[in-house]
């Protein structure tokens, strides 16, 4: 109870010791436990810096967060991810209070103007949440001993005060070092941060544990914090926050590509790896049909190889497509006689032109021609788009063959409009033409009918037979996630055992 009779939440704050580490996944899996046990438990991320974002009724938040509300078996709210940063270039960021976009900012701006109304958002949303749930997972962020800003974060430090969390830490053995960045963590974190450590978890572990047992033994000597568990290293399937997980701009990387079935029965969709890139999430679904090489390659890169071209969402449409054209892309595709899909904007970079383009580019040009292989026009402007939406898809072009209901989430500058002749696939949203599709529908092949469609026609484009294993049912990445914790981490200081 709060000093004012109020019920409030055990906290559990999930922090790491730097980016990337497992904590998103940890997070996951505590949630889906504690709901699988009956617990009332929430997600929660007070500051999150991320263009993986998703739609809730209330406005957007990170990625991780709506993961973890379904994980939880509780419907996503602006609650368990209040501030969202969304990095567009230049040192700016769009930042999003309670599910509203407030602006562009710099990180200087952000902390002199607006630090203290993020606070209060993060405080007020945990609160609330405190008041409805037993138990609150909440994620930290990168990781919790950056020393240059312990006076100014939200989703560690200041977490873990205001929500009088127990802290479980997150370190990943697959970089090395494990050992060093635990101590040198709980060394740098403030003393009473340190004095909430129940535990910690070391993430990706390959080989025999047996080996490890000399290192936690000295680890929990000179610490006292105890290791609850080793996690192997898996990948339960849940969608990555951010572009981390990525190759870096230039470099190609494919997914998909260990599944066992050969090269030449296989079909690949490269996906350029755009500098802004936003809600890559939406390729996870294609790299997990068996078959399907989901590639990332460097802008400059040929189509010769590829069966189908996916455009992915960008954070910045203007200065990706801008960056395309240097790299001769737009050549490249044009050329290319496969499907083509374009996703948010990924359609508009298909479009004939966008119109108000300094609205959405950090340059000054206000008109930039696009692509032209739809008749499409997009014209910007300050009204942002954050909707959850249900559609019927009329299956034409690359998704031919699916004709069903689809739902999924909007979340867009700029409008576009049909300028010419093509089909609309999307119950007025998006254009096809016999190759070439866009929509701004979000999470469009997590539906079956559209990830099918799309895969039936580009194995029929490569001549190839698509899998038999097509449309099968996947395990629940939510399940995968509760068991890696249920089988290789000890529940002992947690709020439930399992």
């Amino acid at each position: 109870m709060t000093s004012n009779g109020e019920p409030t939440a055990d906290t559990i704050l999930v922090a790491g010791t730097a980016s990337h580490v497992g904590k998103s996944t940890v997070a996951a899996g505590l949630c889906r436990l504690l709901a699988d046990r009956g617990v009332s438990v929430a997600p929660f991320k007070a500051q999150n810096m991320s263009n993986n974002a998703r739609a809730t009724p209330g406005g957007e938040i990170g990625v991780s967060q709506y993961v973890q509300a379904r994980a939880a078996r509780v419907p996503p709210t602006t609650d368990h991810n209040p501030v969202l940063l969304k990095p567009r270039g230049e040192g700016e960021s769009q930042l999003v209070v309670d599910g509203e976009a407030v602006g562009h900012f710099a990180a200087g701006e952000y902390y002199d103007a607006h630090w203290e109304d993020a606070l209060a958002a993060a405080r007020g949303a945990h609160a609330r949440l405190a008041a409805d749930h037993d138990v609150i997972v909440a994620e930290g962020a990168g990781s919790i001993a950056e020393i240059n800003l312990h006076d100014r974060d939200l989703a560690n430090v200041e977490t873990a005060r205001f929500a009088d969390a127990d802290v479980l830490l997150v370190a990943d053995i697959e970089r090395g070092g494990v050992f060093a960045s635990l101590v040198g963590t709980l060394e740098l974190v403030p003393d009473d941060v340190r004095e909430r450590v129940i535990g910690a978890v070391i993430t990706k572990f390959r080989g025999d544990e047996s080996l490890l047992a000399p290192g936690l033994a000295a680890f929990e000597e000179r610490t006292g914090v105890p290791i609850l568990g080793v996690i192997p290293h898996d990948d339960p399937g849940l969608p990555e926050e951010d572009s981390v997980a990525l190759p870096s701009v230039g470099e190609r990387a494919v997914r998909g590509a260990d599944d066992g079935v050969p090269d030449d029965r296989s079909v690949t969709a490269a996906v350029p790896r755009l500098p802004r890139i936003s809600n890559f999430t939406d390729l996870h679904p294609l790299a997990a049909v068996p078959g399907v090489r989901v590639a990332y390659v460097p802008l400059s890169d040929s189509l010769a190889e590829a069966d189908a071209v996916v455009l992915p969402g960008s954070k910045n449409t203007v200065d990706d497509l801008l960056a395309l054209r240097e790299a001769g892309f737009d050549d490249a595709l044009s050329d290319f006689d496969g499907p083509v899909v374009g996703l948010c904007g990924g359609y508009q970079l298909l479009g004939e032109e966008i119109r108000n383009a300094d609205i959405e580019g950090t340059s000054e040009r206000e008109r930039v021609e696009g692509f032209g292989l739809l008749p499409v026009r997009t014209t910007f402007s300050q009204t942002k788009t954050v909707e959850r939406v249900e559609r019927y898809l009329n299956g034409v072009g690359p998704l031919a063959g699916a004709d069903d209901p689809i739902e999924g989430y909007e979340i867009h500058m700029g409008e576009s409009t049909l300028v010419g002749e093509a089909a609309r696939p999307f119950e007025g949203d998006g254009a096809a033409t016999d190759r070439v599709l866009g929509t701004y529908l979000h999470d469009l092949f997590a539906n079956a009918a559209a990830r099918d469609a799309f895969v039936r026609n580009t194995f029929e484009h490569a001549g190839t037979e698509p899998p038999a294993a097509l449309g099968a049912d996947r395990p629940s990445p939510y399940d995968r996630a509760a068991s890696f914790l249920a089988e290789h981490v000890d529940s002992g200081p947690l709020p439930i055992e399992w």
